[in-house]
Order: C-alpha cells, then structure tokens, then sequence
C-alpha cells in the first residue's frame, strides 16, 4: 500500500521553548497518548492534522537561539506564573518578533505559591509589539486557584460572528505578529492541540526564505 498524501496545510511544525524541564513535561504530555514521538496526528474542525513537535530551551547560547527561532514555523513560550521575571523568556519573545514568527504562551504553575496571571499578561505585552490575547483565564491563583475559563465561547455567544471566522481572524493576526494567543496550562491536550492547529501557520503559510518545507 501507498504513503497516504498529506496537505501541506494540515502540518503544523512547532517549537515548544522554555525552560527546559517544563517544555519537556509539556512534550511528554503532547505525545503520551499519540503513540509516535515525533508526531501526533489530531482531528479538529472537520480535518486531520499532523503535528510535529521539536523542544528548544531558553538557556541556548544566544546565537543559536536566534537561529533556531528565526527558521521555525510557529512557537509555544512555556511560561511559569510564579517566576517573577525570566530574562531568557523576554529575549526568545522579542527575537520571535524581531523574526515575525507566530507564537502562543503557555502560562502554568498557576497553583503555585506566588502564581500571578496578570503580571506575565502585561510582561508579554511590554516586551514585544504584539497585543496578547488571553484565550483562557484563571480562577484564582495560588493557593486559591481552581479553575481555568475558557473565554472563546464567551465570545462567540456574545457576538453573531460564527466560531471559524473568529479562528481565521486570531490565526491571521497571530501570523502576522499582531497577537500573541495566551492559554492557561490546562488538564489534558485538547485545548493546547486545539490552539495549535487553529492559530500557528503552516510551512505553506511561513514567508521566509529559510524555512524548509519538509513534508
């Protein structure tokens, strides 16, 4: 039998990038129940994705770092919500705009002790030119926390926008640069896949020269 023909549209290559033990936690849960350590295949809107999964620490020297974020198609910044401030976070976000590469931040440790949403909210939107865009919030924080709210369907109740012209829109904006897409990190992979396969480009969608199409 054939090698069954995948649309270049359905791929999406990304690069989780963090500290490395918690991007490791966040690929190790991605792939747990996909079989394949490389790839993940995931349904979602009516077709089929396939995902691949590459990890990226935050504490790489500088100009590898740079490399590496400047040929990726799409990036999730791991961020931990009781870290005051990680300079090394701040710089993968302003070299990822520098290069107008889509990214998503993935906010966790939001039951720990000094967790503070709102902090991480306004550092991301002070370090680069994009507006963060907060898919998903806490309820409570720390000790107090309990919950996380989903807010797309808050928006798609209150508007008569249908739900897939309000993901074209925030996947348009993500991969120009103009947002950055924020969820909370919650139980289970389907919002984070979810996220993933709505908002981050394509290799077919990714402008820069350098970027191989590997499929």
């Amino acid at each position: 039998m054939g090698t069954k023909a995948i649309d270049p549209q359905s791929i999406r290559n990304v690069t989780i990038i963090g500290d490395p033990n918690e991007t490791a936690c966040v690929a190790h849960r991605l792939h747990r129940d996909s079989g394949d350590r490389g790839t993940i295949r995931w349904p979602a809107d009516q077709a089929e994705y396939t995902i691949r999964i590459t990890e990226l620490s935050s504490r790489t020297p500088n100009a590898e770092l740079e490399r590496s974020i400047r040929v990726a198609d799409g990036l999730i910044a791991v961020v931990n919500a009781a870290t005051r401030r990680d300079p090394r976070l701040e710089t993968v976000l302003r070299i990822a705009d520098d290069h107008q590469v889509a990214r998503l931040c993935l906010i966790n440790g939001l039951d720990q002790p000094g967790a503070d949403f709102d902090r991480w909210m306004h550092t991301i939107a002070d370090i680069h030119g994009a507006t963060p865009l907060a898919l998903h919030v806490p309820l409570g924080v720390g000790a107090e926390f309990q919950d996380i709210i989903d807010l797309f369907p808050m928006w798609a109740d209150s508007t008569e926008i249908p739900a897939e012209q309000l993901h074209r829109r925030i996947r348009r904006r993500t991969r120009i640069g103009d947002v950055v897409p924020i969820l909370c990190d919650a139980p289970g992979n389907a919002p984070l896949l979810d996220a993933i396969v709505r908002y981050l480009p394509s290799p077919m969608d990714v402008c820069q020269p350098e970027h191989a199409l590997d499929y």
